[in-house]
């Protein structure tokens, strides 16, 4: 018979770490999740064989992190301050946590990258001209946010001398069903209520990448699979959904309005029909009066200029591993996140709270 592995999952309430366990779960993982209110959690989904194991701890604690982790294969670091609170006091912090437990367990990390850690210098220029990062691009960050995200994988990367394995799977900006600190549910429409309006971050013509969540979580756990092929530092890209002007995330939202048929999601007949909802362009000078009150703001403006050029991944490597990327055609993942948050009908008649 064979040993089924065991994953311990930072951050299974979050987005990433939630479709990352759920993944695991149907590969036929046993998946253990700390949390400071795991009895809470358990109740709310539920007993089964193949349900999540939830363990009572805290990642900034070491011993928890440590005892959960025993006997685990895989420890999925997706664990991060809700709202960018505190970002710079608890994320290396969290991360020398889990360096710990994989030390003990010999657990190998994953842990879901961004494009943070690369400042706006660091691209390559593939064939036809356009920057593209490869998992070889120098990492030389402007932003506070970037060199943390440096200084995190850098601990990873020292880590492999005395054995800690890592996997870094790094992708575009996040969206998905379930809400987080991405720019699709806090800029571009609101959780919970119907679309009456699309705010863009960026200019038309620049293009944009984007990383449907469970997408990723699927190369993610594909690739764990593959764990003996794997160095014991090894850097992933993956490539999303490539919007090559700024168009077509803006005409997916329209597209999955318009098929709802809720009058109520365009304001009524008085309003533009879904097709046409007005676009605006998200207020960067407003947002700069804000800053110093309001840190998820204050983070947003950092990456600015990931909306100012054309930034594109190459996921070549990935694909030399496991095949074609997985990939959700567009239109299906932005009505699946539309309704995962609340703004299409169905789902808003699932969300409301008495009261």
């Amino acid at each position: 018979m064979v040993r089924r592995q065991t994953a311990l999952v930072l951050g299974a309430t979050g987005g990433i770490g939630g479709e990352v366990a759920r993944r695991l779960v149907g590969a036929g993982w046993r998946v253990r999740a700390l949390h400071r209110r795991a009895t809470v959690r358990a109740a709310a989904d539920g007993d089964g064989p193949d349900a999540i194991t939830w363990i009572k701890g805290d990642a900034m604690a070491s011993a928890d992190a440590r005892a959960a982790a025993q006997g685990a294969d895989l420890i999925v670091h997706a664990v991060n301050p809700p709202g960018y609170r505190d970002w710079g006091r608890l994320v290396l912090p969290m991360i020398d946590n889990t360096i710990a437990a994989a030390h003990d367990s010999g657990a190998r990390i994953l842990l879901p990258g961004t494009v943070y850690n690369y400042g706006p210098d660091a691209y390559d220029h593939g064939p036809d001209m356009r920057p593209v990062l490869t998992e070889a691009s120098p990492q030389q960050p402007r932003t506070a946010k970037g060199a943390i995200r440096v200084a995190l994988e850098r601990r990873l990367e020292r880590a492999a001398d005395a054995g800690v394995r890592s996997l870094i799977v790094r992708a575009g900006d996040f969206f998905g069903p379930a809400p987080g600190n991405n720019w699709f549910s806090q800029g571009m429409v609101s959780p919970g209520r119907p679309v009456r309006r699309i705010i863009y971050p960026g200019r038309r013509g620049i293009g944009h990448q984007w990383a449907y969540l469970p997408d990723v979580a699927d190369a993610m756990v594909r690739l764990v699979a593959l764990d003996d092929r794997l160095a014991p530092f090894t850097t992933v890209h993956t490539a999303g959904h490539w919007d090559a002007d700024g168009t077509a995330m803006i005409g997916a939202i329209r597209r999955a309005v318009a098929r709802s048929g809720d009058a109520a999601a365009t304001g009524g007949t008085r309003r533009a029909p879904a097709h046409r909802l007005p676009v605006y362009r998200l207020p960067w000078r407003l947002l700069a009066v804000a800053a110093p009150f309001a840190p998820l703001i204050r983070e947003l403006r950092e990456m600015r200029y990931l909306w100012q050029q054309p930034v594109r991944m190459d996921n070549s490597r990935l694909v030399s591993l496991i095949g074609p990327e997985p990939h959700t055609p567009l239109d299906i993942a932005v009505t699946a996140t539309l309704r995962g948050l609340g703004c299409l009908p169905a789902a808003r008649d699932q969300t409301s709270q008495p009261g």
